[in-house]
């Protein structure tokens, strides 16, 4: 059966990403956009500013949007009993409270990176992290992004961060800058470095540096491609599903 999407940020680059792969796939359809311009030639789907002038029935909403549209989204999502998949970064720790808060009366599918390669590294650090960090090993993180990227660390790397200090009983501190800070490095720290600069997609490293050996897990994203992929295989597995907060490891699971 057909999933029906609203796509919300239609006008965006992730946005055009996705239209571009529903349009080769027949068990997709986009039936609404939702963009601030409303605008856009040649669209297959009605298009709408936002969510309060859209009553077009579907099956889930996929957001390639923005924070500015979060609020409004989730009203519609709660209301209309329409599941969500929300793949904006930078929100704040207010918005990803609406967001739990929400997904108490709808479905909501929430990752930070919607790549199935990235989520099977988090899936790795599990062990790694036991296993190393008991060994000794010192835990960074790395990551570089274009240098039209709002928001710093990645909401990524804060993912693979979340993924080490989970495995290690949350003991962990996160450290964004070590300028002003004239002491060796505890052992209980994750640095986190963000990489600004040109069209670089994504890459994020985690680094496990010992005594004379360091072990790196890097993944590397080529195109925007892979993260409208992984949004559309959320959209149809969240699709009928009931109230609750979902990510990539219930997708990855279900495979």
């Amino acid at each position: 059966m057909v999933t029906k999407i609203i796509l919300n940020g239609y006008l965006g680059r992730m946005g055009k990403v996705v239209r571009g792969l529903v349009e080769k796939d027949p068990a997709c359809e986009i039936v609404a956009g939702i963009d601030t311009s409303a605008i856009g030639e040649g669209l297959t789907f009605p298009a709408y500013p936002d969510f309060s002038s859209c009553d077009m029935p579907a099956d889930v909403v996929v957001d390639f949007s923005g924070v500015s549209a979060l609020r409004g989204m989730l009203m519609f999502g709660v209301e209309k009993r329409v599941p969500m998949v929300i793949c904006t970064t930078g929100l704040s720790r207010d918005d990803e409270e609406e967001i739990r808060a929400a997904s108490e009366k709808v479905a909501v599918f929430r990752s930070a990176n919607m790549s199935l390669g990235i989520n099977l590294i988090r899936n790795m650090l599990d062990r790694a992290a036991k296993l190393l960090y008991d060994a000794r090993f010192d835990v960074e993180i790395i990551e570089c992004h274009h240098n039209q990227k709002l928001d710093a660390p990645s909401g990524t790397a804060l993912l693979l961060a979340d993924a080490v200090n989970a495995a290690l009983d949350g003991k962990m501190e996160y450290v964004y800058d070590r300028s002003e800070r004239r002491e060796k490095r505890p052992r209980n720290e994750i640095g986190l470095h963000a990489l600004r600069g040109g069209t670089v997609v994504g890459e994020h490293s985690v680094v496990f540096a010992g005594q004379d050996e360091v072990i790196t897990l890097k993944h590397e994203a080529h195109s925007r491609e892979i993260f409208a992929v992984g949004a559309l295989k959320a959209a149809a597995f969240i699709k009928g599903k009931p109230p609750g907060l979902y990510d990539m490891q219930d997708l990855i699971n279900a495979l």
